[in-house]
């Protein structure tokens, strides 16, 4: 799978990030705390960690939706953390193309219906692209100014 933060995904120049990373992951449920996780802590590695919660929940919510209605059997979800500036990026590929995220309203007492009303409260910017496989959801967040870790 490719996705949205890949440097080189159309051979075209574009500003490579500072800072990037990506992993596969299964389709179970026990990859979303990893994901979770491994953003916080690239966040903090990258000298940002004010923004390590924040870019934990996004990658949790976005990581959810793909395990709950993008992933299929067998088939992995990627993702991607990257550093451009002061954007950090959060996107999470999955297989399944045809169907994509939509904000809904969940009615009282009901567990999902949330997870991008999470997202678009915390993220500066976030979208969805279609891909010829797939597709990325990707959320950014605005760092004011560069930390040390």
């Amino acid at each position: 799978m490719t996705g949205s933060c890949d440097p080189d995904r159309y051979g075209t120049p574009r500003h490579v990030p500072d800072r990037y990373d990506a992993v596969d992951y299964t389709p179970y449920p026990q990859n979303i705390p990893r994901a979770r996780r491994r953003v916080a802590r690239l966040a903090v590695e990258w000298g940002h960690p004010g923004a390590a919660g924040d870019a934990a929940l996004l990658a949790s919510e976005l990581c959810t939706n793909a395990l709950l209605h993008g992933c299929l059997r067998d088939r992995l979800f990627r993702v991607e953390t990257s550093l451009t500036g002061r954007v950090l990026r959060v996107a999470v590929t999955d297989p399944k193309g045809e169907r994509l995220p939509e904000a809904r309203a969940a009615a009282d007492g009901e567990q999902f219906g949330r997870g991008l009303f999470i997202v678009g409260a915390l993220a500066h910017r976030w979208a969805v692209e279609r891909l010829t496989v797939g597709k990325t959801v990707w959320a950014e967040l605005d760092i004011p100014g560069r930390q040390r870790a």
